[in-house]
């Protein structure tokens, strides 16, 4: 495994006994300013890995929380340079890993080496495509790949177990197992069927497990952690955003942080 400051989060993590916390956040929302204060917020309280996502004006995979507040980050004027200042200004005061999560559209506008030499010196760890399946594009994942991105990869229900290897031989810092059909969004319970797909992926792979999708609240981010390395919630945290800025933020990840460790 490489030694990017993901992959020693998560040793890190491991060593501990505790869960990686991975909470997601959209650049440019719910205001232009707030970015900062709210990655700074987030990694305070507790943040091992933020996943900060680069605003897309058609962002498929997304449910109807994070689509609106991808939406309103570029009706306030974000865009992949005012992503990549944002960045540079948080690393000015931490050091938390930080994951660009967005879709290849704005990547490939930008001219792909370019996006990830200067998200490299912006001080990003790992690019998240949503819709770059792996294999589906070698040139493209081995630029990515070389650059000093980590590349991560997501893993779906439907993902089948022969997969799960290519999958995995082709990613670095973590795997993204996606715990639902879907789109992204909150949901009231978990599914039923994962901690057998996790624990099955787990058998076929080296690389440490983080499960997103539909985690809103401590106690199943506590039931998620008993069976994968790590946790992404986005959509509820997304909504405690828009409800009361960078403090609000902080308070819902402080919860989900006692509930991993």
């Amino acid at each position: 495994m490489p030694d990017s400051r993901i992959s020693r989060v998560f040793a890190r993590r491991a060593d501990e006994g505790r869960g990686v916390l991975v909470p997601y956040v959209t650049a440019g929302f719910p205001d232009p300013d707030a970015t900062v204060p709210i990655l700074r917020a987030i990694a305070d309280a507790g943040a091992d890995v933020i996943e900060l996502g680069v605003p897309f004006s058609d962002p498929l995979a997304d449910g109807p929380t994070i689509q609106a507040s991808s939406f309103r980050a570029l009706e306030n004027g974000t865009t992949v340079k005012k992503v990549f200042e944002a960045l540079r200004a948080f690393r000015e005061t931490h050091d938390t890993a930080v994951v660009l999560f967005t879709y290849l559209n704005p990547v490939l506008r930008y001219g792909d080496p370019a996006f990830c030499s200067d998200a490299v010196d912006a001080g990003a760890d790992g690019l998240l495509l949503t819709d770059l399946p792996a294999g589906s594009d070698p040139e493209l994942e081995a630029r990515i790949s070389s650059s000093g991105l980590d590349l991560i990869r997501l893993l779906a229900p439907t993902t089948e177990v022969e997969r799960v290897a290519a999958v995995s031989g082709q990613a670095a810092g973590f795997l993204y197992y996606i715990s639902r059909t879907g789109v992204t969004g909150a949901r009231a319970e978990l599914p039923e069927d994962l901690v057998e797909r996790v624990r099955e992926i787990r058998t076929a792979v080296g690389l440490p497990v983080a499960v997103g999708f539909g985690i809103s609240t401590p106690e199943q981010a506590s039931a998620v952690r008993e069976v994968a390395e790590g946790v992404v919630v986005g959509s509820a945290l997304i909504k405690a955003i828009d409800a009361g800025g960078a403090e609000a933020a902080g308070r819902f990840v402080v919860g989900l942080r006692a509930a991993l460790d």
